[in-house]
């Protein structure tokens, strides 16, 4: 009789795992956390740039329109010529940083001037982010360029263009995560 005790909680115990086994094969959602996204809300969220310019939207832009746009949505934070003010200084000239000056403004510090479209659209400005147009961010970022010295103020950046364009500080990066 002591043997049907530990025999019977055994088969118990396999019928609740088997159970619970077969429950989550018939529903894969398990663990029942959250809300699933629905496809537009994907959308929304889905965003990444890649440094090769996979994820651009259509649009362009020029410094003389981004200078408008900086002065009316950034200066407040970054300084009437992103010399930094309550936000991070956003110029510093095309040099790569030392130890004397690790500046990590935009045309010392960025490798890829994707990240600067890509950083924009995804936090900017930080009242409303996401509330610019791709053609606002495309000549935000053509006078973020150019204010760096690192473009001509004249130059129309798009998806085409941006990513051609060669950071001071491309090679000041060890890449781990991605294979050359």
């Amino acid at each position: 009789m002591s043997i049907l005790k530990p025999t019977s909680a055994l088969v118990l115990l396999m019928c609740v795992a088997l159970a619970g086994h077969a429950a989550a094969q018939n529903n894969p959602q398990t663990p029942h956390l959250g809300t699933p996204m629905s496809k537009t809300e994907v959308a929304k969220w889905d965003l990444t740039v890649f440094p090769d310019g996979r994820g651009l939207p259509p649009g362009h832009g020029t410094a003389k329109d981004g200078r408008a746009i900086y002065l009316q949505k950034c200066a407040s934070c970054h300084g009437d010529e992103g010399q930094g003010a309550t936000a991070e200084d956003l110029v510093s000239g095309p040099h790569p940083p030392t130890a004397d000056n690790p500046s990590k403004a935009i045309g010392s510090y960025w490798p890829y001037a994707t990240t600067i479209f890509d950083f924009i659209r995804r936090t900017m400005p930080p009242a409303a982010p996401g509330s610019l147009s791709s053609d606002e961010i495309y000549a935000l970022t053509a006078y973020l360029l150019a204010a760096n010295k690192i473009i001509a103020e004249s130059d129309e950046i798009n998806a085409l263009s941006l990513p051609k364009i060669k950071m001071p500080n491309r090679d000041g990066f060890i890449p781990i995560d991605a294979k050359k």
